[in-house]
């Protein structure tokens, strides 16, 4: 399935970063992880790291999927508030969450500046907005449970926002802890130092057929090659959902835009990262090379031709709104893309093991903030495989 539609901005700006080879002939590993986006090539680094034997492979060509759509807004704010995660899963499993997702912006930092590949990895400050009046009191309560718990922001008012912004909302909360960068570079940057360290990497190679053995898995992929491995892990996305009995995800399609390069951005503070509580929210960030980009007006995804066909429609909605947030700054709409992604009832990922692939594990970073998942989820897999404890690995969990 075509899990994006039109080119993605990154994919023109930066080509093909990095040729792999498609796997020709048999092979053995302690483990295969299926998917070579963002979250594959973390959960592959931070196995090969700690000394286990791994192979990737990809039916496309490395960081084309869904990695190569995403607007990559990296924040820890998860599409549920922290008060309603809260009454949903209790006050220990919401906050260790959030803050986990806090933690690994950090983390995925420090990583970006061992890479020799530049990912234009920059710590940002996040606003969340009142879209209504009605909104207000909702986001007072989360400013409250935030601060409660340690979180740094600050409350803004309407006519601090005014000051700030060339745009007006009845309240928003400023968070400190956010950043951007261009995931597409950042999982070829991650899966080139891994290969150094030993890891194989294969793309344009599909897994055809699983045989699940007592003693691990064999793999049947195109070539009518075979790889035997210890343990699987999928890292596609919602692309496993076959593989699940149960029903993890609804599907959302969403759509993006990015401008042509601008001479100035005035009313934006800080070419801050911006979301709302809306729902569906828009949101918006800047890029290294001074374009603007917006996104949001999902809906419930149906098929890729459906998805595809509203596309022109959905970006000029797009660009009336970021006319509505910057009146001043003339857009003149260089890319436009579609993607499709998993929702879950929580807002968190699913990260863990399933009776019935008793040798796999899966990596499901949905929702709005995946690319902070990934690098939780290679956390936790890595310890899995290692048998050692992860304290994050019971928030994750499929029965939580």
């Amino acid at each position: 399935m075509d899990l994006k539609s039109n080119y993605p901005f990154w994919l023109v700006k930066n080509g093909l970063l990095h040729s792999y080879p498609t796997l020709e002939s048999d092979l053995t590993c302690e483990v295969v992880v299926i998917g070579g986006g963002i979250t594959g090539a973390l959960v592959a680094y931070h196995l090969v790291e700690a000394g286990i034997d791994t192979v990737v492979v990809d039916k496309r060509d490395i960081g084309w999927g869904s990695t190569s759509a995403s607007t990559a807004l990296l924040q820890y704010e998860i599409d549920t508030p922290l008060y309603e995660l809260i009454e949903q899963v209790g006050a220990d499993h919401a906050v260790r969450s959030y803050k986990a997702c806090l933690a690994a912006i950090s983390k995925l930092e420090t990583l970006a500046q061992k890479l020799d590949e530049p990912c234009e990895f920059v710590r940002k400050k996040s606003l969340y907005l009142a879209s209504r009046a009605t909104d207000v009191k909702d986001l007072q309560q989360e400013f409250a449970v935030r601060k409660k718990y340690g979180i740094q922001l600050d409350w803004l008012d309407e006519q601090a926002i005014q000051s700030m912004f060339s745009f007006s909302r009845p309240a928003a909360l400023l968070s400190y802890d956010a950043a951007q960068m261009d995931a597409y570079r950042f999982t070829h940057g991650v899966l080139q130092k891994a290969i150094r360290a030993g890891l194989r990497v294969f793309d344009r190679t599909e897994v055809l057929k699983f045989t699940q053995q007592e003693n691990g898995v064999r793999l049947l992929t195109t070539h009518d090659c075979h790889i035997q491995a210890r343990k699987i892990v999928f890292a596609t996305g919602y692309e496993s959902l076959p593989y699940l009995k149960h029903k993890v995800a609804k599907l959302i399609s969403t759509y993006a835009l990015v401008s042509e390069p601008l001479d100035a951005l005035p009313g934006w503070y800080e070419q801050c990262l911006i979301w709302e509580s809306a729902r569906p929210y828009t949101y918006l960030r800047t890029t290294a090379d001074g374009r603007a980009m917006i996104g949001g007006e999902d809906e419930d995804f149906r098929d890729p031709t459906r998805r595809d066909r509203l596309l022109e429609r959905k970006a000029k909605k797009l660009q009336q709104k970021f006319s509505e947030f910057f009146p001043q700054i003339p857009l003149e709409v260089a890319f436009t893309w579609a993607g499709t992604f998993g929702e879950t009832k929580d807002g968190l990922a699913y990260i863990d093991k399933t009776d019935d692939f008793p040798h796999a594990y899966f990596a499901l970073g949905f929702g709005g903030n995946g690319i902070t998942y990934s690098i939780i989820a290679a956390e936790i897999i890595r310890d899995a495989v290692l048998g050692q404890a992860n304290p994050d690995s019971e928030l994750f969990r499929f029965k939580r």
